[in-house]
């Protein structure tokens, strides 16, 4: 008895397919190391299917049903894959422009998710005028966005506080929360708040 051949093609195809076979079934690490022929880069794989080919691939990091080292596909439908179109460069400038934050609902990268804290807020590059509407890849019409808000499970848009109301909102909040913002603003802005420092001494 002739032993059946395993799929022809590179660890990212076999993964490809084996995910598109196995819709809403929770995978294990060890089942997706061997489907991708026990290759040491298997998890990048699998990072390139989400990122670059926009699979909605979840992990523990996205749905806290999920253990660590589980991994769920939930649709054959890709997301519109445009990040891997975006150089590195403008992909790192829009995050440290945005402080690594969530510009829809404020999660910090990889601090656990206000809306669920059993997850880590992860972040991806979102247009502020959607491609279909005209919108371009350029740093100017891309903004930081969690997982939570991309995948449209969580506040639609929450409107940017002006000044004004930012304020207010700080001076009802409890010193110690005061506190914690001037220690976030000043590990934020570091060389204005040793200038300013410096100007009142």
């Amino acid at each position: 008895m002739t032993k059946p051949k395993p799929p022809r093609g590179g660890a990212r195809s076999k993964l490809r397919a084996h995910f598109l076979a196995n819709i809403n079934r929770v995978m294990d690490s060890d089942e997706l190391r061997e489907v991708a022929g026990n290759q040491s880069e298997w998890a990048r794989r699998i990072r390139e299917l989400r990122n670059e080919e926009g699979y909605l691939i979840l992990t523990h990091n996205d749905r806290s049903a999920l253990k660590p080292g589980q991994y769920l596909l939930e649709t054959a439908k890709p997301q519109p894959a445009f990040e891997h179109a975006i150089s590195k460069e403008t992909r790192a400038f829009v995050l440290d422009r945005n402080g690594f934050t969530c510009q829809m609902c404020g999660a910090v990268a990889g601090e656990p998710h206000p809306y669920d804290p059993t997850r880590k807020t992860r972040l991806h590059l979102g247009h502020i005028i959607d491609k279909s509407k005209g919108g371009s890849d350029d740093a100017s019409n891309l903004r930081a966005i969690c997982s939570v808000c991309n995948e449209g499970a969580s506040n639609a848009m929450l409107t940017r506080p002006d000044l004004q109301n930012l304020l207010i909102q700080v001076r009802r909040a409890t010193s110690a929360d005061q506190l914690e913002a001037l220690k976030w603003l000043i590990t934020k802005f570091p060389k204005q708040a040793a200038e300013l420092i410096k100007g009142v001494v």
